[in-house]
């Protein structure tokens, strides 16, 4: 292994690594260095480029993602990759946010712009769908939380609506390493959130693409994270940088790469992955799909290594950055910094929102949403303005670590074992009042997993995948890249 070297065996540089970050509010290129002198000891990641992302409203009014513009920004971020590398780019890889996909054409080019999973058409498409397929044999065949945004439903809301299926479909992360390989993959974790894969066999599932009116023909080949798809082509191979650049599926759901770049050794340990959904679960190395599980809607999520994620799906900062709209549209422009250091001065509470309501998942107004919610319950409305942004703002947080609570006391009950720490991962690891309240309401140590803990599982799996030459990457090796990323 090469983990630690500055040069490969032929005693030439080692070249560079891109990994590609797909948010919902932001996506990111970031790059992987090798020393290439005797000054330096250690890899350096930088971020190149990040830019800003986000749904628009279409002229027929649905909800979608501007993807020739998320092309864009990826592409450009790539190539200021190149400049940056003259030794060259080994490879690339692209994780981002599940269930959301592509419909393509031939050529692998978008049939249209891919609409939002927030689009209000997912919630109609779902219970028509359970007319021919019931909600408890989709969770008997999948392990998968029921939610109308995964990509079945989706892809029924498309059927009903009567649009063209095209050659086939790609979520996200998959579309763009098609756009530069030529290879149509759904790589494993991102697979298992579309609700259409069995959880014992990890192949998509004849019977839900039956009940869907799904032409088999089109479902792409699951392969396992850290598969190399093959060589740069099109445009970006034309630069020297990447005329030897391999394409490689990491985990591309971003939450299994986030969770693969923990630098966790031993030991029984849960996660928060904080962003803006807040994702909570335990990695096992077994499906867990009984009757309780069913019952609070967790969700079995692929992992590298053959492994599972054993996951509860809930609001995050959504709900604050909502919030925060709201407020800069009449001229406050809070940042959360500022946000968390008032909030600690309020008082307590008095009861805690609840944060998994459906209303509290919508776009616009979201102080206005809190205080619906709390008229239902018989509570006084708090200030919407942005003078009570930090009550409202110390509601949320409360709000978010109850429930953490509350689902680490499930998570446990399910697991047969308990937890020893807690891992933050994404943005809200930077939160420094939300991880205090968390453990004031687990009781669990919390830990500080990286920033961008994506882009470093990303990478790790990236570099196993080199090394493994052609063959399955080796779960050992990813963690250890892992662990010494996080080091650097």
């Amino acid at each position: 292994m090469s983990s630690g070297s500055e040069t490969t065996a032929n005693d030439t540089p080692r070249q560079a690594t891109i990994a590609v970050d797909l948010g919902a509010e932001s996506c990111r290129v970031s790059l992987l260095r090798w020393p290439q002198s005797e000054s330096g000891s250690k890899p350096h990641i930088s971020l190149v480029h990040r830019f800003p992302n986000g749904p628009v409203q279409a002229e027929d009014s649905s909800l979608r993602w501007p993807y020739d513009a998320i092309v864009a920004g990826v592409e450009e971020g790539m190539r200021r990759c190149a400049d940056l590398a003259p030794e060259g780019i080994a490879s690339v890889g692209v994780d981002g946010w599940a269930v959301d996909y592509v419909r393509l054409n031939a050529e692998n080019q978008p049939l249209a712009a891919p609409f939002c999973y927030r689009d209000e058409r997912n919630a109609a498409a779902e219970p028509l769908l359970h007319e021919k397929i019931s909600p408890a044999r989709l969770r008997e065949i999948t392990g998968l939380q029921l939610q109308p945004l995964n990509t079945l439903y989706q892809l029924y809301a498309d059927r009903l609506d009567g649009l063209d299926a095209g050659t086939g479909w790609l979520n996200l992360p998959e579309s763009l390493l098609a756009r530069w390989s030529g290879v149509r993959v759904s790589e494993y974790t991102n697979a298992t959130h579309t609700q259409m894969v069995e959880l014992e066999s990890r192949q998509w599932s004849r019977e839900i693409l039956n009940a869907a009116d799904i032409d088999a023909s089109t479902m792409p080949q699951i392969v396992l994270p850290g598969t190399v798809l093959g060589s740069m082509q099109g445009p970006l191979a034309d630069l020297e940088a990447f005329r030897h650049t391999k394409v490689i599926a990491p985990a591309c759901h971003d939450t299994a790469s986030a969770i693969t770049g923990i630098p966790a050794e031993a030991g029984r340990w849960g996660y928060i992955s904080c962003g803006t959904w807040s994702l909570l679960g335990i990695p096992l190395d077994h499906p867990v799909n009984d009757e309780r599980a069913r019952t609070h809607q967790f969700t079995n999520m692929g992992l590298d290594g053959s492994r599972y994620l054993l996951q509860k799906n809930m609001n995050g900062m959504w709900l604050l950055k909502q919030c925060m709209d709201a407020w800069c549209k009449v001229g406050a422009a809070w940042s959360i910094e500022d946000l968390c250091e008032a909030a600690c001065r309020t008082e307590m509470p008095d009861v805690a929102l609840d944060v998994d309501d459906p209303e509290l998942h919508r776009m616009g107004d979201m102080p206005a949403r809190i205080n619906a919610q709390r008229k239902q319950y018989g509570l006084p409305a708090l200030d919407e303005s942005p003078a009570g942004a930090p009550v409202m703002a110390s509601l949320i947080f409360h709000s978010l670590a109850s429930r953490y609570a509350k689902v680490f006391g499930q998570l446990e009950e399910l697991a047969g074992h308990t937890i020893d720490c807690i891992y933050f991962v994404g943005g809200g690891s930077r939160n420094a009042l939300l991880r205090e309240w968390t453990q004031q309401a687990t009781g669990k140590t919390i830990c500080t997993g990286a920033v961008e803990s994506s882009s470093v599982g990303n990478f790790a799996l990236q570099l196993a995948a080199l090394d493994a030459k052609g063959q399955s990457a080796v779960h050992e090796d990813v963690a250890r890249y892992a662990r010494m990323l996080c080091a650097i």
